[in-house]
Order: C-alpha cells, then structure tokens, then sequence
C-alpha cells in the first residue's frame, strides 16, 4: 500500500464531517442503547463494531449503518483520489480522537471502554 498524504487525508476527514451528520441522525434508539451499553462501538477502520453479541435485529441496523459510511467514504475518498480503507481509517482516527467517556471502542481487535484519559490510537493515527 501506498503512503498517502497525511495533511490530504485529514482535509478529506473534514469533508467527512458533513457526511457522517446524516448517518448519526439515522440511528435509533437500540443503536444508542448498544453504544451507551458497550454492545456496539467505534472500530480504528472507520466502521462501528461488536464488543459484544448482538440481539436479533441489531447487527442488520449496525450493518446498515456501516454501508451508508462506506457509501460517504467511497465519495470522499474518490473526490480526493485517495485509497477508500485510508479514508475510512483517518474517519475512524477523528472519530476515536472524539469517543465520549463510557463508549467501547476497538483499536486493535480488541475491545476497550473510553475512560477519562485519550484513547492511545494507532500508529496509523499519529499515535
């Protein structure tokens, strides 16, 4: 993989912001229950992930969710000529930088929850 431009792929993460609105307005109330809970968190890649099993019906919003950020983050990405995985993962760097206290969260693959210290992210990150 190519070493994109980190100062491009951050301008890019700006241009996110307005396309990852939508995307919060479209979570319910389970979605942000399981957020709240620990069941669903923040993934390093840019897309929400399992901490925990899911309950029925819960994995098919958290995928819908996760297809209309990769359908914002292919746009972007295109718009800026850069690989869609950095974009998400730069997406996923801002959105990790932001995690409100309790929030579970996966650098790695393995899952933590947000405390009152900054999350230690990943090298992609700057980190």
């Amino acid at each position: 993989m190519t070493n994109r431009n980190p100062l491009l792929i951050a301008l890019a993460s700006l241009a996110m912001l307005t396309l990852t609105a939508p995307v919060a307005a479209q979570m319910d109330n389970e979605v942000e229950a399981a957020l709240d809970n620990g069941a669903v968190g923040e993934q390093a890649d840019g897309y929400l992930g399992f901490a925990r099993a899911p309950v029925p019906g819960l994995k098919a919003k958290v995928d819908a969710i996760n297809i209309k950020r990769r359908e914002g983050y292919t746009r972007v990405a295109q718009a800026k000529n850069v690989p869609i995985e950095a974009f998400a993962a730069s997406i996923g760097c801002h959105t990790l930088a932001g995690l409100r206290t309790g929030r579970a969260y996966s650098v790695s693959g393995a899952w933590a929850t947000k405390g009152s210290a900054a999350i230690t992210l990943p090298a992609q990150c700057g980190g």
